[in-house]
């Protein structure tokens, strides 16, 4: 039985700062942002949008009334949780108007954990392939104004569907896991912006890649040459980028230039919307099937991980029909306006957060169907409108 993902969808906000301009006011060359990490854009978070609104409003692109129906879990994966109890997803099915009885979880690891919940899913299906399972990745990466990792800033929600028979994607059955007690990057408790030691963490992402990348080839016999693409965790795009040519160095055969060219497709969206956390990965996907060259019968390989750190190696088979099971991404983002940095530097100070206070946030300038009106007496109060 083939089991996978179905059908995905992307959500961000409707605005966004030009990284040029982040430079110049911040003192910087605008190359060093644009070449050096390799963002063009990044999405802009108002105070009336979080990673709620954001998982529901691309999960809504995936629900018809038979699918609203099939639905019987919702994972949210997140390192931006709202709640250290109550999951994220009791929100989002709230939200939704799923039915009562829908099993709802929120799960963690740092960047890794949409690929965790991708696989909990497919052992769903497996177990009941009537089942259908909703898997939200939803995060806004916040490293603080003028700090040096402003730049790999970002926010956004990738939706997808998990069945069998899937449109899109069937998982294939070799995966390879590997973690390790690693303080690269994490965000205490008290916290709303993570601490992060950037090159060290580079270091061990490429070192964990060519791990899993080893392991996986002992344990199939294949090589790089079977892969149409090798997508990459892109919390910037130079990152899968340093990956890459970690295991390619100087080849330049048709295999080389195949890998290099699909990892520039799948960078398309990642330049414009910016770190996505958990979703970045599957932005990633989205990109390269939306402006790559992937074909149907093409195999897969995808690299996730999460600082802390865990990492997985894993592939899948395109589908006949994948491209008409995708949402429209450049859709989404020609629809959003870019602000100046004086107007994103007081959205990004106006965010919750951790603020205990009570809340009233005025909605009427976000258009979004999903949006936080505020907090009252500790209770964050959702819209759908």
């Amino acid at each position: 039985m083939k089991i996978g993902i179905d059908q995905m969808a992307f959500a961000t906000t409707d605005k966004y700062i030009d990284l040029r301009e982040l430079a110049r006011v911040r003192g910087d060359e605008p190359d060093k942002y644009t070449i050096g990490i390799g963002q063009d854009q990044q999405a802009v978070v108002p105070p009336t949008q979080d990673i709620v609104t954001l998982g529901a409003a691309a999960a809504d692109k995936l629900l018809t009334p038979d699918i609203r129906e099939r639905i019987s879990t919702v994972i949210v994966a997140t390192e931006s949780g709202i709640d250290n109890s109550k999951a994220s997803a009791i929100y989002v099915k709230h939200l939704l108007g799923l039915s009562d009885f829908v099993r709802t979880v929120e799960l963690k690891e740092a960047c890794y954990s949409a690929t965790a919940g991708l696989q909990f899913a497919r052992g769903l299906v497996a177990l009941n392939p009537q089942e259908l399972v909703l898997v939200i990745a939803a995060d806004i990466a916040r490293y603080g104004l003028a700090t040096p990792g402003e730049v790999t800033q970002g926010a956004g929600a990738v939706a997808m569907l998990v069945s069998q028979n899937p449109h899109i994607l069937a998982l294939e059955p070799t995966t390879v896991s590997l973690t390790k007690d690693i303080m690269d990057f994490w965000r205490p408790l008290y916290a709303t912006e993570a601490r992060v030691d950037g090159k060290y963490s580079t270091n061990v992402y490429i070192d964990f890649f060519k791990q899993t990348l080893a392991r996986y080839q002992q344990l199939t016999g294949r090589r790089l040459a079977d892969f149409a693409a090798v997508l990459f965790h892109l919390p910037f795009t130079k990152m899968g980028k340093k990956a890459l040519e970690a295991v390619l160095q100087e080849r330049q055969d048709e295999v080389a230039q195949r890998l290099r060219a699909a990892l520039t497709a799948s960078q398309v969206y990642s330049r414009r919307v910016g770190n996505l956390y958990t979703g970045s990965l599957y932005l990633g996907l989205m990109s390269y099937l939306q402006n790559g060259s992937a074909q149907a019968g093409d195999r897969l390989a995808l690299f996730s991980y999460g600082s802390g750190a865990e990492g997985e190696f894993y592939t899948g088979i395109l589908q006949p029909g994948f491209a008409t099971h995708l949402s429209a991404v450049p859709t989404d983002l020609a629809q959003r306006h870019q602000v100046t940095i004086a107007e994103y530097e007081q959205d990004f100070q106006q965010q919750l957060g951790m603020n205990p206070a009570d809340v009233s946030f005025d909605v009427t300038k976000d258009p979004a169907k999903f949006v936080l009106a505020g907090q009252k007496d500790h209770q964050r109060i959702y819209q759908c409108r």
